[in-house]
């Protein structure tokens, strides 16, 4: 009996000390000694909830209430999570401030470490529709129109010419774009035929920044659309025999892959084609994958079952009572989730997916993050 109690005494502390030795090197990754950077970073992003800062909240007044932000920051700030985003991680690898949203008027912001035009939503089609990421790219030629008559005026303490010049320019959009087209009940068939429109936008999109002066491009694609809470509550009484190993949706999950594949290709064509223009592609897709896959070894339970929720078990997201809403309850440690609301990402999740984005090993070409201000 006491080798029984020795040997589980054993086990546990084991545990325990490899969950420490995983935080540790997640934080170890993410933390802002490792940057190099030898001019202020100036970063200018575009995308959708992945990584809205608040846009949605700032432009269109849109309420994300508590216990959104509860974590880190302790109310809440516009994005849809406890706490930080990955591009919150990204920033402060970079010992940079966290970027506020292009449309808040109160941030407090001149702006000097660049802008957020992310906003909730956001799709590449259809054009012309806020927040669509070609409405983001005008935005932005706006802003920088507008900040270099301020500087020309004489206005200090604002981004000039040389800082949009060596600016990391982030784009992560392509998810809504995916998942509107499912949720319009088209076929797999009908929803593949649409991806080189959207990988078209995209090139538009980077094309237009070049051409604007951007040389600097870290792309993302998208993560694993079968694998979100909210779009397996809705197909759980029709397509039960379309899960694989791990419970996600084959054909929604294969459409995304497809979708990374055309955005790969398109990211090194573009490398032989825009002279002076380094161009990162990184693959969210295998980090999120890999997180579900291998929930319990990097300490989450539940890796399809939202934690701000309702319904219960297996995914706990109703459309009806979505996390901010009255009556919607919230799990009591999000560190042990994945999903916090059945779509987007825990702070805890985000920060193993920051240090696997700042490890390189999902980058190509094998880039570091901090590539642009290093220089």
């Amino acid at each position: 009996m006491a080798l029984h109690h020795s040997s589980l005494r054993f086990s546990q502390l084991l545990f325990i000390s490899s969950f420490l030795f995983f935080g540790l090197y997640v934080c170890f990754l993410a933390s802002p000694v490792a940057a190099q950077c030898k001019n202020p970073p100036v970063i200018f992003n575009f995308g959708d909830s992945n990584s809205d800062t608040g846009g949605l909240l700032a432009g269109l007044g849109f309420p994300v209430d508590l216990p959104n932000g509860r974590t880190f920051f302790g109310r809440s700030t516009g994005r849809l999570s406890d706490g930080r985003l990955l591009i919150d991680f990204l920033c402060q690898s970079l010992n940079a401030s966290l970027l506020s949203p292009y449309m808040d008027s109160l941030s407090r912001s001149k702006f000097k470490n660049g802008a957020n035009f992310a906003v909730v939503g956001s799709s590449t089609l259809p054009k012309y529709v806020p927040f669509s990421l070609n409405i983001q790219v005008m935005q932005f030629l706006h802003f920088k129109a507008r900040t270099l008559e301020l500087v020309t005026a004489g206005s200090g303490n604002f981004i000039n010419d040389e800082g949009f010049r060596n600016a990391l320019y982030m784009i992560d959009i392509g998810q809504n774009d995916l998942a509107d087209s499912f949720s319009k009940n088209l076929t797999y068939v009908e929803v593949i035929k649409r991806i080189p429109s959207v990988i078209t936008e995209i090139k538009n999109a980077v094309k237009t920044l070049y051409d604007h002066g951007g040389r600097k491009f870290w792309i993302h694609n998208t993560g694993p659309l079968g694998c979100l809470p909210q779009k397996l509550s809705l197909i759980q009484l029709l397509q039960k025999k379309d899960l694989d190993t791990y419970g996600c949706i084959s054909s929604y999950n294969a459409a995304a892959r497809l979708f990374n594949e055309a955005l790969l290709h398109l990211c090194q064509k573009m490398k032989s084609e825009l002279e002076d223009a380094t161009i990162v592609h990184v693959d969210i897709f295998s980090i999120k994958y890999d997180l579900i896959a291998n929930s319990t070894k990097y300490g989450f339970s539940n890796p399809l079952m939202a934690c701000c929720g309702f319904g219960g078990p297996p995914y706990n997201y109703n459309i009806q009572v979505t996390c901010g809403h009255r009556g919607c309850p919230v799990c009591a440690e999000g560190s042990k989730s994945i999903s916090w609301d059945g779509i987007h990402y825990t702070e805890a999740a985000n920060a193993i997916i920051a240090s696997k984005v700042l490890s390189m090993a999902y980058s190509t070409p094998l880039t570091p993050f901090d590539f642009f201000c290093r220089s």
